[in-house]
């Protein structure tokens, strides 16, 4: 275990390894084990964002700043950091958990991630923990418009089909994965006139729902803006998300029909992992 490069990751060396390991260590693998840290981070991380917030966005009100704050330290959101810092690979779980898929869990890797937080504050002060919470979140709020925040991808998706006089969106299980204490649902999102039809995948139906909205409502922006009002009767040909979020539009018309479902649009195969 590298402990190194999650430093590098992270932006900040531990002075004190041993607070480093016992953030990474769960419930799961010894009496050690990094929930009073996470509870410590999770405090600081809420503080820190909201600084963030009320210097950034002067124009917004009390309600509209909590509505951000609550969707930026989420559970979905700490687990997207998460996975950009490859978190999995070096958390310390218990034989149980390791045999479940404990080192996949959103939760899990949420919870490090603030343990994390909490052991930068002990090891330093709250401003280096300040430094590292900035360093992931400055580059989202760049990135993304204040006003649709606090919305979850399948309302921004509802909202825009809305905008378009477009059909709401059709989700469907398409599989299941792992045991069933720690499975992973594979959903299907379908906007059948713009022929989209995308893949998502989630701890849970909601969270699968949630990945296959956002990745939906990114084909269909793009497909709105490439295409020409008067040209817009043909169906776009589906996208496919291959596990990792990658959306391609396959071609710029499709005449045939819908593909049964289950099957991506255009070549007939269920996009497995």
């Amino acid at each position: 275990m590298n402990l190194q490069l999650l430093q590098t990751r992270l932006g900040y060396t531990f002075q004190d390894a041993g607070l480093l390991q016992q953030a990474l260590t769960h419930r799961s693998h010894s009496s050690l084990h990094n929930e009073r840290l996470e509870f410590l981070g999770d405090s600081i991380l809420n503080c820190v964002v909201a600084s963030i917030l009320y210097e950034r966005y002067s124009g917004i009100d009390e309600g509209d700043l909590s509505r951000l704050r609550a969707n930026l330290v989420k559970q979905q959101s700490l687990y997207e950091i998460a996975q950009k810092l490859e978190l999995s690979q070096f958390l310390r779980l218990g034989e149980g958990e390791l045999k479940s898929g404990g080192f996949r869990r959103p939760s899990i890797l949420a919870d490090t991630l603030e343990a994390l937080l909490g052991a930068i504050f002990l090891d330093t002060s709250f401003d280096a923990a300040a430094k590292v919470i900035r360093a992931f979140y400055i580059p989202i709020l760049d990135s993304v418009d204040p006003q649709t925040l606090g919305k979850d991808a399948k309302t921004l998706l509802q909202e825009f089909l809305q905008s378009k006089k477009i059909s709401l969106p059709l989700y469907n299980v398409v599989a299941t994965h792992g045991a069933a204490h720690s499975q992973e649902f594979e959903i299907e999102c379908l906007v059948p006139k713009l022929g989209i039809q995308v893949y998502g995948r989630g701890g849970s139906r909601r969270a699968g729902e949630q990945a296959a909205a956002k990745l939906a409502l990114e084909v269909a922006e793009q497909a709105l803006q490439k295409t020409p009002a008067a040209a817009r009767k043909p169906r776009q040909r589906g996208a496919q998300l291959k596990l990792a979020g990658i959306a391609t539009i396959q071609g710029e018309t499709d005449p045939e029909p819908a593909a049964p479902k289950g099957k991506a649009a255009g070549d007939g195969k269920v996009a497995k992992s």
